[in-house]
């Protein structure tokens, strides 16, 4: 051994190989806290998902089980997929029919409003966007630029769409309509 060169270590030291176990056990600890805190039926939930977990986890989830006397066998398993299986649903969702480009329902300029109108028809079960969103958001000054922000549709959901949002703008100018005419001969009666 000359002694001008550094000792070799291998790889995986022995202070290595402890450091791993003193975190799998940290992990062990904590997981062993959090399952028996646990309802059962959440354990069996959670046993009927068990590919998802960690081996740490399958360990001490099993140890929870067999503590309890609960049979992971008493929820249906999920059915594994084969590879075969897992593109010919891939292949069919690629295949699905394509309904087209989205379609425009309105613009914004504002972003509360675009919020509203798209919270009406989210609610209705309706998938739309706001385009633009970020880039009026980041930079108001530019929303006249780009046209504001813009509410997205499929073109199937675009008459239903309008017709929602129709709907709530003509609520909403009934409603103006109505303080407006109050204000005004509420003002009208005290002047007499």
């Amino acid at each position: 051994m000359n002694l001008r060169e550094p000792p070799k270590f291998k790889k995986e030291s022995g202070m290595m190989r402890h450091g791993k176990t003193m975190a799998s056990e940290t992990e062990r600890a904590r997981l062993t806290r959090i399952y028996a805190d646990m309802s059962d039926e959440a354990l069996l939930e959670m046993a009927a998902e068990r590919q998802s977990l960690t081996d740490i986890a399958k360990e001490v989830l099993s140890a929870e089980l067999s503590t309890r006397n609960l049979h992971a066998e008493e929820v249906a398993l999920p059915v594994e997929v084969t590879k075969d299986e897992e593109e010919a649903h891939i292949q069919e969702e690629v295949t699905a029919p394509y309904s087209g480009p989205l379609v425009m329902v309105k613009r914004f300029r504002d972003l509360p409003e675009a919020f509203v109108a798209k919270s009406i028809l989210e609610s209705a079960k309706i998938d739309c966007f706001l385009a633009d969103e970020n880039m009026v958001r980041i930079d108001w000054f530019i929303s006249n630029l780009l046209g504001g922000a813009k509410l997205m549709v499929r073109p199937e959901d675009a008459e239903t769409a309008s017709a929602l949002l129709d709907e709530s703008e003509n609520e909403t100018n009934a409603a103006r309509q109505f303080e407006m005419n109050n204000t005004q001969s509420e003002s009208g009666e005290e002047q007499k």
